[in-house]
This record gives structure tokens, C-alpha cells and sequence, in this order.
């Protein structure tokens, strides 16, 4: 294998020109002819296999791409198998039709979506998991909008604004943790820096949800009262309900980490099943975790707002999310990826030419390989060094990662996160996404900061990881 290695080189056109097939293979199938993802990108890694036998890779070598791709995605697909059980069980429980009664007593529709912002914002901070307050949270909301006649894409796109700011500004996010940890930063100094980029979003994204979102003469507020009335008719609804929501506040507090979360609020769920409903079978338990609940109220909005969750139903997620991950992993595993940015990063100097090219890295990442993690992790090992000569600070690249790396997967219909939030809400990821104003405006801003020099920060200008550096 390491002569194989040795021997099979591929050059910096070569591999842009692949890059370039693909791109115009999954633009065309996914966006012009609205073609689902899977196909394009089996079709792409075809194609990627017979260039690579045509190169002389071994079928060892190729296959061992695929492993290592989807390796990296066996945690993410099972805490996706976790949320659809969670999904249905919180819906049997009464958890999400108690958030949706609440909610309807408390946010108005003239506001609804910078409301919906702001809440899906300030629990994905405390949880410090986008993809968890989309799939819970975001539910409710999304049934609350819908029965007030909004937009389904623009409550969406609300909804994943809110729940990326959380998970891009948490303490006990994954990928923000990951992020500073790559460059070797301190993680409140990078959070601390994400500000620069983050908060001009927020507000952005803040502003852009209360100018589009509609009159309060533009719905009906009988559907409201009629959807409340079912939903009390048909399901627990109490604040009793809501202490699953809590005690995963509870679990992030503490830092357990998600799958464990994810198994408590199940057994939580379950228990106020067996108590509200004692007449509920075993059986029937487990066929909602499997297949999903499935809502019987008469109420035909009701019944499609609330008839989903279930492992089965994540399937299709996780047939996607291998596939992308097993694209994603040929293509760093033939050198394809590092032909492409070693050569680039080597070339940059400015600080604003760096910027630019580690924030187009990353989106270049999020479209061909299609995972949040790598998006991160690919630019950040590429360009570290090259950042230290040009005497940027680790924040600097910590933060751009995010803002290129992290923020951007929602937004790509093959990428791992939208697939899960194009599964989850029912919206495929090409209609929420003009709506997405969060995960728009993080980038530019980066790019802005980058051209202005405010709050791009110097080796000079910070000496705690200036030390940091120097010690590693």
C-alpha cells in the first residue's frame, strides 16, 4: 500500500478537473433536474472508481476509501437512529403537542419567526446539538407555523438559523470544540472570537426573519384554536410533558454526551407513555420506536404535522449519509483532496487571501466530500502552518473554519447535517435554504473581517496563543 502510494501521484489539475466533473454531475442531477442525491452520487463514485482502475489504484486502495469514509460517520448515524426513536416517542409522550399548545399561548404570528429564532438559538446553546433542537424544538415550531398558514421553508430555515448559532457558540458542541482543538486554541477563546463574525450574523439573520415574516392579518386564527382543541383531545398535554425538554437541558449541563442523552430522554419518554397511557402494550411501544407514530385525531393537518419519527423513517438518511461519506472518503484516500489544497495553501499569503481560500476550502469540502467534521478538518490541517507564517493567530482559523466549514453543511442537499434536517422537517434542503439566513451571512462577514482587519486577530495581538503555539 505504501508503494502504491509512493508511486501514484495526482497532480493538481487532475485533481481539480475530477472535482469539477462531479460538481457539474451532483449540481445538474440534485439542482437542475431535482433528481434526489442518491443517484448522482452513485453515479459519481462509479465513475470515480473507474478512473481510479484506470490509474492503476488497486481495488484494496479503493475499497479501503469507502471503509475509511464511512467510518467516520458510524457515530453521527446512530445518534440519527436515536432521534428518530426519540422523535416518536416524544410525540406518543405528548412532549411535542405540549410544546406546540405552549407555544401557541405564548408567540404571536407577526413574530412568530424571529421568535422561533431566538428559542431554537438559545436551547441549541445550552445543548450545544443543532441537529437535536431541529429535530425536537424545530418540530413543534414547524407544526405552529405551518397551522398558521406560513411558509414551511421559511419556518425551516428559521429554525436551522437558531439551531446552528446554538451549536456554533456552545461550549459543548462538538464541532466548535473540534475547531479549536485542530488549530490548538484555547475553546473560549475561540468562542470568544467567533463573535467577530457570529453576532453580525445573528442580527443579520435576526432582522432578515422579522421583515419577512407576515401581518397578523395574514392567518386564520380559527385553524389555531382548531388544532389546539385537537391536540388536547387526542394527546398528554400538561407541562409534565416538557420534562424530558428539561432534563436534557439537564444532560448537557452536566456534559454527558449525546448518545447517552439521547438514550435517557428515550427511557424518559417511555415511562410517561406507560403512566399516561397505562393501557398501552409493550408491543405497541416498540412498533412507534421502529416505524414511527402515526397520528389518528381526524384532524387532517394534525395528522401529517405529527405522523413521523421511528428508526425505519432515518433510514433513507442513513443510506445517504453512507454514500456521501463513502464518496468523500475515495476521494481523500486517492490524494485527490490534498492534490488540490497543498498546492494552494502553499501559495497564500496575505491574510485576506487566506481567508478566503480556507473559507472556500471549506465549502469546497461540504460539496465534495459532504461531512461537517472534515470540513473542518481538512482545511484546518492544510492551511495551519500557512497561517503561523502569515502571523495570524489560531482563533483567526479556528474561526473561519466555522464560518466556511461548520455553518455551510446544512445548506448542501448531500451534505450529512441537511440530509438529516431535509429528513427530519419534511423540506427538502433546496427550499429552505434561500431561508437559512444565519448560515448565508456567517461566511460574508468572515470575508468582511478578513478585508477590514476588524477582529482578525495577530499572533502579536494575542500572546496567550502566541504561547500556546509556541509550546506546541
Amino acid at each position: 500500500m505504501k508503494q502504491e502510494q509512493t508511486k501514484i501521484q495526482v497532480s493538481l489539475t487532475e485533481g481539480i478537473t475530477i472535482l469539477v466533473v462531479m460538481m457539474l454531475i451532483l449540481g445538474l442531477g440534485v439542482i437542475k433536474f431535482q433528481l434526489s442525491p442518491e443517484v448522482p452520487i452513485l453515479v459519481v463514485i462509479g465513475l470515480l472508481m473507474l478512473w481510479a482502475r484506470v490509474r492503476h489504484f488497486s481495488w484494496d486502495r479503493i475499497n479501503q476509501g469507502l471503509v475509511e469514509g464511512v467510518s467516520t460517520g458510524i457515530i453521527p448515524i446512530f445518534i440519527f437512529i436515536l432521534i428518530g426513536a426519540l422523535i416518536s416517542t416524544w410525540i406518543m409522550s405528548g412532549v411535542i403537542p405540549s410544546l406546540m399548545v405552549f407555544g401557541f399561548q405564548l408567540i404571536t404570528a407577526r413574530w412568530f419567526l424571529p421568535s422561533v429564532f431566538l428559542v431554537c438559538a438559545i436551547v441549541g446553546s445550552a445543548i450545544g446539538s443543532a441537529l437535536t433542537v431541529i429535530s425536537t424544538v424545530g418540530i413543534a415550531f414547524l407544526g405552529m407555523g405551518i397551522t398558521m398558514g406560513l411558509n414551511p421553508a421559511m419556518i425551516a430555515g428559521a429554525i436551522i438559523s437558531g439551531a446552528v448559532f446554538g451549536d456554533k457558540t456552545s461550549p459543548l458542541s462538538d464541532s466548535t470544540n473540534l475547531a479549536a482543538a485542530i488549530v490548538g486554541a484555547d475553546l473560549f477563546s475561540h468562542i470568544k472570537n467567533l463573535m467577530w463574525s457570529t453576532i453580525p450574523a445573528f442580527f443579520v439573520a435576526l432582522i432578515g426573519y422579522m421583515l419577512i415574516g407576515p401581518t397578523s392579518s395574514q392567518f386564520d386564527s380559527s385553524a389555531i384554536t382548531k388544532t389546539v382543541t385537537t391536540l388536547n383531545q387526542h394527546f398528554f398535554i400538561s407541562p409534565w410533558a416538557l420534562l424530558p425538554i428539561g432534563l436534557m437541558f439537564v444532560c448537557a449541563w452536566i456534559k454527558i454526551p449525546s448518545i447517552p442523552t439521547l438514550f435517557i430522554n428515550i427511557a424518559v419518554a417511555v415511562g410517561m407513555i406507560f403512566m399516561t397511557q397505562p393501557r398501552t402494550s409493550l408491543a405497541k411501544i416498540v412498533d412507534v420506536i421502529v416505524n414511527g407514530f402515526v397520528a389518528k385525531t381526524g384532524n387532517t393537518n394534525v395528522d401529517t404535522l405529527l405522523s413521523r419519527g421511528g428508526i425505519l423513517a432515518m433510514m433513507s438518511t442513513v443510506s445517504l449519509v453512507i454514500m456521501a461519506l463513502g464518496l468523500g472518503g475515495m476521494l481523500m484516500n486517492l490524494g485527490i483532496i490534498e492534490a488540490v489544497m497543498v498546492p494552494v495553501s502553499k501559495h497564500l499569503k496575505s491574510p485576506s487571501a487566506l481567508v478566503t481560500a480556507t473559507i472556500l476550502s471549506g465549502i469546497g469540502v461540504n460539496l465534495f466530500v459532504g461531512e461537517q467534521y472534515l470540513a473542518s478538518i481538512l482545511p484546518g490541517n492544510a492551511f495551519k502552518e500557512t497561517y503561523k507564517r502569515a502571523g495570524l493567530a489560531p482563533v483567526a482559523l479556528s474561526r473561519v473554519l466555522e464560518d466556511g466549514g461548520t455553518v455551510i453543511n446544512y445548506l448542501v442537499p448531500w451534505g450529512v447535517a441537511a440530509v438529516f434536517t431535509a429528513n427530519a422537517l419534511g423540506i427538502p434542503t433546496l427550499q429552505y435554504l434561500p431561508f437559512v439566513f444565519f448560515s448565508l451571512a456567517s461566511p460574508i462577514f468572515s470575508l468582511l473581517s478578513a478585508y477590514t482587519g476588524i477582529g482578525l486577530k495577530h499572533l502579536k495581538s494575542n500572546s496567550k496563543d502566541s504561547k500556546e503555539l509556541a509550546g506546541n
